[in-house]
């Protein structure tokens, strides 16, 4: 595990898929991320490349080849190597080298950079294209932060507020069978309570949102994820059909891509959502997380 640290937050980092694992608040004490446990989901904040969310029949194609390809892709599961570590920041560095093309055609390099800043951490995301062609990929984030986050408060005592991008409609979607259909546009999204119902047809999906705040309505501690420029959001918590009842997490995920809609041609370059990069050239994006 790489930690690194300023005056206001401790971050513990793993080297398998570049992971945060833990966020613990110096000057209040609290823990903000999931734990992991897999009585519900064994992650805490995989990095999802080179798809978002689940392709109709697990598969794709590209250029008459079809390829196979399980939920979110393979990033979330590779060892990185540590490029650079400051106190306060540190870089991660994964090749491809040759190892996915049996899944995924295309060579390239992930860097994926953390900083802190007083009570925020900054993840910066860099994809290389290797290649002599164009390359499409997704990505997205997918961090888990637990609630509640004190003893005296109950999941009801917390709220999703949003700020939508300036000028844009935001655009609601939902997910029947995995797959993307398109909502009407939200109007006058601002807050949402939170209860368990909310994800009893999976994730929540929208578009044109820069910034989602999950905060205690009793204690007023949380999280701010801000993420101006992503295309999409999702959240999501873990519906227990049993009982009726929702994990004890919520994950805010921006995100560069989005699952296959239902009505996907299955062509990689036609998928709702891609972002294509040429040959040679950088994508880079960044979003903060706000412990408050």
């Amino acid at each position: 595990m790489i930690v690194i640290e300023n005056e206001w937050l401790k971050v513990g980092i793993a080297e398998n898929g570049a992971e945060v694992r833990t966020v613990k608040h110096k000057k209040n004490g609290l823990d903000y991320m999931w734990t992991g446990d897999n009585a519900y989901w064994g992650r805490v904040a995989p990095i999802l490349f080179p798809i978002v969310g689940r392709l109709k029949e697990d598969r794709y194609e590209i250029d008459g080849k079809i390829y196979e390809m399980s939920q979110h892709g393979f990033l979330r599961d590779v060892l990185f190597d540590v490029a650079e570590q400051t106190k306060k920041n540190v870089s991660f560095e994964f090749e491809s080298a040759g190892r996915f093309l049996q899944v995924y055609p295309y060579e390239f390099k992930a860097m994926i950079h953390y900083v802190l800043k007083e009570d925020s951490l900054i993840v910066q995301w860099e994809i290389v294209n290797q290649n002599k062609e164009e390359m499409y990929f997704s990505i997205g984030a997918h961090p888990a932060f637990k609630i509640p986050l004190l003893e005296n408060e109950g999941m009801g005592d917390y709220s999703l507020t949003f700020t939508p991008a300036a000028n844009k409609d935001v655009i609601e979607y939902e997910l029947k069978d995995s797959l993307i259909h398109e909502k009407d546009p939200a109007s006058g999204i601002s807050t949402i309570q939170l209860k368990s119902s909310l994800f009893s047809h999976d994730a929540l999906i929208y578009s044109n949102i820069d910034q989602i705040t999950l905060q205690s309505n009793k204690s007023s501690h949380g999280v701010e994820v801000i993420f101006k420029k992503f295309p999409f959001v999702g959240i999501w918590s873990k519906y227990m059909d049993k009982d009726g009842t929702m994990a004890p997490f919520v994950c805010i995920e921006p995100w560069f891509g989005i699952a296959d809609t239902y009505i996907t041609s299955g062509n990689l370059k036609e998928k709702f959502g891609i972002n294509k990069l040429d040959k040679e050239e950088t994508f880079q994006a960044e979003y903060k997380m706000k412990f408050l």
